[in-house]
């Protein structure tokens, strides 16, 4: 499989942080987490980007997101993938990020209002899984709803410690858990919350 590296690199440049803001817009430049209401934050766009080029992203990927958020990394996601399939548990925050991704003519992205902690079981299984909240552990159905050869990004650990970490699922069923960075999200609200 090609690797979509340059590309994703390529597009993410020229994403404009700013559309995905409802306030501190002036700050959007900056590589730094800034707050977008609700106690959730957008992440720094070193880390949108060190995420996605982890997951390995290839063409026609089912994918499943955890936290919308602003829907700064959905749109990145649903560039460079088939299709994703993303849930928000919090409903103004939903409701932006749709309408901005609607604005940016995205045709692949399906919402979810709700929990996601526990996954979105009647769409799995997903190729890629990109969680952008901490669990205290890496969700057990998260694991059962990667498909085989498929790859998660997620940040594990409690409010004021985290790793980021790669787990691969191989042929076999067999996970992998690969340590990327020393990372601080807002929690992962749900059956995993601490």
């Amino acid at each position: 499989m090609k690797s979509q590296r340059k590309e994703i690199i390529s597009y993410f440049k020229q994403m404009d942080r700013r559309f995905f803001m409802d306030s501190n817009k002036d700050l959007a430049t900056f590589d730094q987490a800034l707050p977008i209401g609700f106690e959730q934050t957008i992440s720094q766009p070193s880390l949108v980007l060190e995420m996605t080029l982890a997951l390995d992203l290839q063409p026609g990927q089912k994918v499943l997101e955890l936290g919308t958020g602003s829907g700064f990394q959905t749109a990145l996601l649903a560039a460079f993938s088939g299709s994703v399939y993303t849930i928000e548990r919090i409903e103004e925050l939903q409701k932006r990020a749709k309408e901005r991704l609607d604005q940016l003519e995205f045709h692949n992205i399906h919402f979810k209002l709700g929990d996601g902690s526990e996954g979105w079981e009647k769409q799995a299984p997903f190729d890629r899984i990109m969680v952008t909240a901490a669990a205290s552990e890496v969700p057990k159905e998260l694991l059962e709803q990667l498909n085989r050869g498929g790859k998660m990004v997620i940040p594990v650990g409690s409010s004021f410690s985290q790793e980021l970490r790669l787990i691969e699922k191989d042929d076999t069923g067999k996970m992998h858990s690969t340590l990327l960075n020393e990372v601080l999200f807002v929690p992962l609200k749900g059956k995993y919350e601490k």
